[in-house]
């Protein structure tokens, strides 16, 4: 099923240019989203269209920039749509992932998707090794700050109180407080 995607940036502007387009091409369900920036991801009709999506569809934009703004989401948006069995035309710049030179074409978008992620994911890995360097937590929320180990190995260390009763009075798990512990005397 051919299924199209309209996007206009602002209350003024109107979709019969692109509405107009995806009829010809014979998109048998239209999404969209109207008075909405393309550099914002999470777009209501954006989303529900991408739900709606199954294997051997055909995803119709007029232009590729009515999908996104972003060139990391655009091509993150291609790659998933390939890994998925979904094709994709742009009308007006002759992108037709279902001839054999559009699928060229994305396959050498889906190259920069993957060397994209792996660049974000190598400087998020950078990033945390330079927090941890400077003594910044990385990762979830602690359960229990400083003050409430250090209470909690006081009256435990004393025979007052067990690890379990503490990480009651705290609202954690034993196990919790029992990392919390080992972690701190590290």
């Amino acid at each position: 099923m051919k299924i199209g995607y309209v996007r206009v940036s602002d209350h003024e502007q109107t979709e019969a240019l692109q509405l107009d387009a995806l009829t010809r091409e014979g998109c048998e369900v239209i999404y969209g989203d109207h008075g909405v920036s393309g550099a914002i991801t999470k777009r209501k009709g954006l989303d529900e269209l991408l739900d709606a999506l199954k294997p051997g569809d055909t995803l119709v934009v007029w232009k590729l920039d009515r999908l996104g703004r972003s060139t990391i989401h655009l091509l993150l948006l291609l790659d998933d749509l390939r890994k998925r069995g979904v094709d994709f035309v742009a009308v007006t710049q002759g992108i037709d992932t279902t001839t054999s030179i559009g699928r060229m074409l994305y396959g050498q978008l889906a190259v920069f998707a993957e060397f994209e992620r792996e660049q974000i994911r190598e400087r998020t890995r950078a990033g945390m090794a330079a927090a941890k360097r400077r003594g910044v937590h990385v990762g979830r929320p602690r359960k229990l700050n400083a003050a409430q180990i250090a209470h909690a190995r006081a009256l435990i260390d004393d025979g007052d109180q067990t690890i379990a009763a503490m990480a009651r009075l705290f609202g954690v798990s034993a196990a919790t407080l029992s990392r919390a512990l080992a972690d701190d005397e590290a």
